[in-house]
């Protein structure tokens, strides 16, 4: 059975661009389309609906504010920011609002693909750029806190390897081609690095990563 995805996106060219896109898919059965947060909330009222790709420049209500009142009512929706802007607040903000993932409008549509594929997975993805700003951002906030961990987390060499690529924010599929292993071997070390670090998704795996100067 496949996936149903929500588009809720202003432009009647992007929303058009999107769904074919999306139609290309062999694990999204379901699109819907709204042209505003309000209409979208309007389809979420009726509709069963797996994610969410959110525009943040929308008239109204705009993404961020859209991102949490949708969250607070079903933590289990998955989040796809997509934007023209790499404003570092803005990041912040949709990360707090609860984005499972934060894409730049300029992404190949069949990265975009990948990026909802592993979102559905339940991994956490930005984009390389974006993903420094967040860490960049939470490191700089932590810096006084900032230590090097005595605490053994059980890591081998190469979920270490790993970890860092993460911390540099690289995909599961980037890791698997980097790293020359299969993409199910590289879900089981992520999965593996996220259990031996108590977190609860790849993000907070490179925080605390980061943080802790753990690679």
């Amino acid at each position: 059975m496949g996936n149903s995805v929500l588009i809720i996106e202003d432009h009647e060219l992007t929303r058009f661009g999107l769904k074919t896109a999306f139609e290309a898919s062999d694990f999204i059965s379901e699109i819907f389309e709204a042209d505003s947060a309000e209409n979208g909330i309007e389809i979420l009222n009726s509709h069963n609906v797996d994610l969410i790709v959110m525009d943040l420049g929308l008239p109204g209500m705009n993404g961020i504010e859209a991102t949490q009142k949708i969250k607070e009512k079903n933590k289990d929706i998955k989040i796809v920011i997509l934007t023209s802007h790499n404003d570092e607040q803005e990041v912040l903000n949709s990360l707090k609002a609860g984005a499972n993932a934060y894409c730049s409008k300029e992404i190949n549509p069949k990265r975009l693909i990948q990026v909802i594929q592993s979102v559905l997975d339940g991994a956490a993805w930005f984009d390389p750029a974006i993903s420094h700003i967040v860490l960049d951002a939470a490191t700089k906030s932590q810096l006084n806190n900032s230590y090097t961990s005595d605490k053994d987390y059980g890591l081998t060499t190469r979920e270490t390897q790993i970890l860092k690529l993460i911390t540099e924010g690289y995909s599961n599929i980037e890791i698997a081609n980097e790293l020359y292993v299969s993409i199910n071997t590289t879900k089981a070390h992520v999965a593996s690095i996220l259990q031996k670090l108590e977190v609860d998704d790849r993000l907070q795996a490179a925080l605390k990563a980061l943080k802790e100067r753990l690679v």
